[in-house]
């Protein structure tokens, strides 16, 4: 009898991280849904590259800051489950979609912290939340935080903060989950090449020059330096690691 492939839900997978994630998890022979928000051509595209690898692969729209939509979301999730993967449960869940958001404290206003606080927060809360019932025992969770919760560098309050508390709800998770033996984890990425925050440190050339200066490793991050570590937490080796932040940012300030 074939051995079924676990299966880990990916938010904002269509590209990025996100896309990373859902490819070194398809590696790890882990079949993989991936949420996006608009870029519904990307998601296909790795739905795609997934599906040669031979692992199942399925894109779902999904905007993680609107919580209201979360019950729609579900129930069009178990009908890709059932439908696509003859299942009903997922193993592992990925909290990676989100935008930028750059401004110092004295302009931010309540229209960019709701907004941060949506993506950010509270849809990672809620929408975790909603899957719990949908996930089995055993699995893992892991958040994408950010090397910002650690470093203050100036303009990013608002979305460190939300990060911050990410990182405190994850231990929560850890606690209360762990009659399941499920896990929960954080992976806290430095500065990244992508086009993240509108390409934010991608096109900026002093940017990445600072950012190097400060990292022990010498270069700012690419995307496929945090997937494998996401991919890492959701196997078997990493069985016993629970509760902690994996910061991935090549020595940032060290």
């Amino acid at each position: 009898m074939e051995k079924k492939s676990k299966l880990a839900l990916v938010t904002g997978g269509s590209r990025g991280l996100g896309k990373d994630m859902a490819l070194r998890l398809a590696e790890k022979g882990i079949d993989v849904i991936l949420t996006y928000n608009s870029q519904a051509q990307e998601a296909q595209n790795v739905v795609a590259q997934i599906e040669q690898s031979a692992q199942k692969a399925a894109a779902l729209q999904l905007n993680t800051g609107d919580i209201k939509g979360f019950d729609s979301f579900v129930n069009r999730l178990k009908d890709t489950l059932s439908s696509k993967f003859n299942t009903d449960h997922i193993d592992f869940l990925v909290n990676n979609a989100g935008i930028g958001g750059y401004s110092p404290v004295s302009d931010v206003t309540e229209e960019m912290f709701d907004e941060l606080l949506n993506i950010h927060f509270k849809g990672v809360y809620f929408l975790t939340q909603k899957l719990l019932p949908l996930m089995n025992d055993g699995g893992g969770i892991v958040n994408i935080s950010s090397g910002l919760t650690r470093i203050a560098v100036p303009n990013s309050s608002v979305y460190a903060s939300m990060k911050g508390a990410v990182e405190v709800f994850t231990r929560y998770l850890a606690n209360e989950l762990g009659a399941r033996k499920i896990r929960a984890n954080v992976v806290a990425p430095g500065a990244i090449l992508t086009d993240f925050g509108g390409g934010h440190l991608r096109e900026n050339e002093q940017l990445q020059q600072f950012i190097s200066n400060l990292t022990a490793l010498g270069r700012p991050g690419v995307a496929e330096d945090i997937g494998g570590v996401v991919a890492f937490l959701c196997s078997e080796d990493a069985r016993w690691v629970n509760g902690q932040r994996i910061e991935a940012s090549g020595g940032m300030q060290v």
